[in-house]
């Protein structure tokens, strides 16, 4: 009796190892703590929704997505580990992440000595897909395509030619400013002053003030939800005449909320708003707000195309195997809420819709619409 007991216990741990083994991995690295916790869970929620959509149609290859997901919190230590935890541990068969670009350039060495995909949504700091790393891919505008989309239009359609640059003093931050103001500089537009602050504060009263006695145009302001919005409160609190225009998550509903009436008026050059016209992102915030009770935004985005990019690499390739998945990725054919993405040989990608809205009442208006071209 206890053999044949044995014997049904090892047959069902054996049944068990193999269904678990069906299951096809992917590691999520997203801030789920700290500064930008709001941010990375939006873009968890959108990754979850597709893995969710995915699986309801049978999975990949006939198996079950599952996203393993780790707290990188945008630090690249804390990101590395989680990266390690997910290759050794987890045995996943693509990464996806690590949000910020510092925290994403400390992973793409860990990748690419381990043989694994890495794509990210996010990360837009340039020189990430100018290093020659063949198993990263960038699902994500850059600060340069983002300049270059804007810069002409607020100097010279929106009159608004003499800029002070805030922004955030990290990776991300300070690319931002570098790119803003080279192309700021080929529209013409003039320059009263460029800050940096440190993401986690909560006091921006001094920048702001400094940026007042200048009496620029337009302030171009690079930060996530958390600084942006305490910036757009405290800036009119200061009663700050100047447009305030945002790179980063300025059309989310959670920046919208956080800064409450000081979002109105403010404009945002964006990858990705609720109200871009077409079917297909029609269809993705109405499935969104089902599940979640609340309309998407850029994170949700990125999250809910990287996740369904990858899953089609999956797919094409016929195989879990991450070699057979990276060669996969590069034949990248995807239609998604925002656009029509593939990879450049670089593995940047291009096709998507960047839209410049102006906030009203917790409402990203579109004015102004740019499809990012081939590089």
């Amino acid at each position: 009796m206890h053999r044949k007991l044995l014997g049904i216990a090892s047959a069902f741990a054996l049944v068990s190892c193999g269904a678990l083994a069906q299951d096809i991995k992917i590691g999520v690295i997203k801030p789920q703590t700290g500064p930008l916790a709001f941010d990375g869970t939006t873009d968890i929620k959108g990754a979850q929704l597709a893995a969710k959509e995915i699986n309801a149609k049978g999975g990949v290859l006939g198996k079950k997505l599952e996203l393993v997901i780790e707290d990188g919190q945008c630090k690249p230590a804390e990101s590395v580990g989680a990266a390690e935890k997910l290759i050794f541990r987890d045995k996943v068969s693509a990464l996806m992440g690590a949000f910020c670009s510092g925290a994403t350039l400390a992973v793409m060495p860990v990748a690419q000595k381990n043989k694994i995909p890495l794509v990210t949504g996010v990360s837009s700091n340039p020189k990430l897909t100018e290093m020659g790393n063949e198993w990263f891919f960038r699902n994500a505008e850059t600060e340069a395509l983002t300049a270059q989309a804007f810069a002409r239009v607020l100097a010279k359609d929106m009159k608004l030619n003499n800029a002070f640059f805030l922004a955030v003093n990290d990776d991300w931050g300070r690319g931002t400013v570098e790119a803003f103001k080279a192309n700021w500089d080929k529209a013409g537009g003039k320059t009263a002053g460029i800050e940096f602050v440190d993401r986690t504060a909560n006091d921006f009263y001094t920048p702001l003030t400094k940026i007042r006695s200048t009496r620029p145009d337009v302030v171009i302001v690079a930060a996530e939800s958390q600084a942006g919005s305490i910036i757009a409160k405290q800036a009119k609190e200061l009663g700050l005449q100047a447009r305030i225009f945002g790179v980063g998550a300025w059309a989310t509903p959670t920046f919208m909320e956080l800064a409450g009436d000081a979002a109105n008026g403010l404009l945002a050059g964006v990858v990705y708003a609720p109200t871009q016209p077409g079917e297909r992102n029609k269809s993705f915030v109405a499935t969104y707000k089902a599940a979640y009770n609340e309309e998407p935004g850029k994170y949700s985005a990125a999250g809910y195309n990287t996740i369904h990019i990858l899953a089609q690499a999956i797919q094409r390739a016929g195989s879990a195997d991450p070699e057979k998945i990276r060669a996969a990725l590069e034949k990248t054919d995807y239609s998604g809420p925002n656009g029509h993405v593939r990879f450049d040989e670089k593995h940047q990608a291009y096709g998507h819709e960047l839209v410049l809205v102006e906030l009203q009442n917790k409402v990203p208006h579109v004015k102004a619409t740019s499809v990012i071209q081939k590089p």
